[in-house]
């Protein structure tokens, strides 16, 4: 049975430690971490300074002004780290540095009344793990989701609590850090978009487990790797851009996934304009929790995805938007610059079925009102079966969802992003999928070839070197 401590048991086990000793740097939401601390008692055993910087100016003085001119942002973020940990060094390792690990924990956080649409922050703590060992950073943004400022108060102070803890107590067990990160909160009190850890004790540690373990825990809404295999803040990577997203299944990503979001590109321009493009984010989207499937994608599988699409140049992004209304709804918290959805045909018996919109009040018609306007469009790439060839003017939808249909067709919300004649050589990735495991070698000319060479070197997806063979 598992054992859950209180926050405030998490924060003496710390202070009892004598070898822990740092600093605490809080800016935007009170002191509500090293409150905790000092609640707990033998603080003076473990906090060296604790201090808040709310006046702009005096924060800029301290740390340094932000080219953004923003405050609440990983970069201020990190610099709080740099200066605070600096600080701990030169003052005190000539005294203690031989007996004890130096910890500098920070944060900057925008917290709201329910007036504030979006209220979050910044977290991080910088660590040693033995006494004048190397520094090491464990790195989070939350969006705080309580309504009252109090509320999103406490939910900071036992999330810094278990940051804190975490860094000294969990790192060598990486299966038990998202636990450990969220102890003690409720679900729907935050969502945790980001983490990560780096540093020379921690190359054990994978970011993108971490990050999907978040979405399948539902601790995030959803989590996005850049092209460099890093994982990145939603809302910052997002920030009043114009954004394409391609939901699949891209096990892995092919050449005609690649082609379809220039396709995009091409349309986007037609109907919003060029200069829409001029800063644009191309998602390749895997929806990790579909209830129409009975067998749930496995974490090993989804990190090889998010690698194939990676090393193809795009952001991948893991989530738990089974509708895309709630997608929307999320992106455009940071942009509200043009959004283009890309979808098979296949799938667009769900997005018009009445009974995926049974939690919402307007049905049907609520939901797709959500999602399309002026600024959003679904784009949808036809599919050949059986030499019929299924596109937006050839679908028959139910009768009585028929007039709905009709009206965002006419609209120009929902459109045919390619031609018929134009998809007809399109490759799947279950195609690819059962080429490899047929072993023929026609699938590497349907790939990138970077992707093509991750396969073969960590054999994914059933790749076996020996006895390839041809038609």
């Amino acid at each position: 049975m598992k054992v859950t401590r209180s926050t405030l048991d998490k924060a003496r086990a710390v202070n009892i430690e004598p070898k822990y000793y740092g600093a605490f740097a809080e800016i935007g939401a009170g002191q509500e971490v090293a409150r905790f601390f000092f609640m707990a008692g033998k603080a003076s055993q473990t906090i060296a300074k604790t201090m808040s910087a709310y006046d702009m100016i005096y924060s800029d003085e301290i740390y340094g002004k932000e080219k953004s001119g923003r405050y609440v942002c990983e970069s201020r973020l990190l610099k709080m780290l740099d200066k605070e940990f600096q600080l701990l060094i030169r003052r005190l390792d000539a005294s203690r540095g031989n007996k004890t690990q130096f910890f500098a924990y920070a944060n900057t956080v925008s917290t709201g009344d329910g007036v504030k649409k979006v209220s979050h922050g910044w977290m991080g703590v910088r660590f040693q793990t033995k006494p004048r060992g190397a520094a090491n950073d464990l790195v989070i943004h939350v969006r705080l989701l309580d309504k009252y400022r109090l509320q999103q108060q406490e939910a900071l102070g036992i999330l810094g609590v278990n940051l804190v803890a975490c860094a000294f107590e969990n790192l060598q067990q990486p299966q038990k850090i998202v636990d450990a990160l969220t102890e003690n909160l409720k679900p729907g009190q935050v969502s945790i978009d980001y983490v990560k850890i780096t540093g020379p004790d921690t190359t054990e540690i994978d970011n993108t487990q971490l990050g999907i373990e978040l979405v399948r825990k539902n601790w995030a809404e959803c989590v996005l790797f850049s092209p460099n295999g890093q994982i990145e803040s939603v809302a910052e990577s997002v920030f009043d851009k114009s954004v394409i997203v391609d939901r699949g299944q891209f096990k892995p990503i092919t050449n005609s996934h690649l082609a379809l979001l220039e396709t995009a590109k091409t349309q986007i321009q037609k109907d919003f304009g060029k200069d829409q493009l001029r800063d644009n984010l191309e998602i390749c989207e895997i929806v990790i929790n579909q209830p129409h499937k009975k067998e749930q994608l496995k974490d090993e599988d989804l990190v090889q995805r998010v690698r194939s699409i990676n090393l193809a140049g795009k952001h991948a992004m893991i989530s738990n938007f089974y509708y895309f209304y709630r997608l929307k709804n999320y992106v455009r918290q940071s942009s509200k610059r043009p959004l283009a959805l890309i979808m098979s045909i296949q799938h667009i018996d769900r997005l018009f079925d009445e009974k995926s919109y049974a939690d919402l009040e307007g049905g049907l018609l609520e939901g797709l009102g959500k999602l399309l306007d002026k600024d959003t469009h679904l784009y949808l790439y036809p599919n050949y079966e059986n030499d019929t060839c299924l596109s937006v003017k050839t679908y028959k939808p139910h009768k009585s969802v028929k007039h709905i249909y009709e009206h965002f067709l006419s609209s120009g919300l929902l459109k045919d992003m390619t031609q018929c004649s134009e998809i007809k050589n399109f490759i799947h990735s279950t195609q690819i999928e059962e080429w490899i495991k047929q072993r023929r070698t026609e699938w590497e000319k349907h790939v990138p070839a970077a992707v093509r060479d991750l396969i073969k070197k960590d054999s994914f997806w059933g790749f076996k070197p020996e006895r390839a063979k041809t038609r």
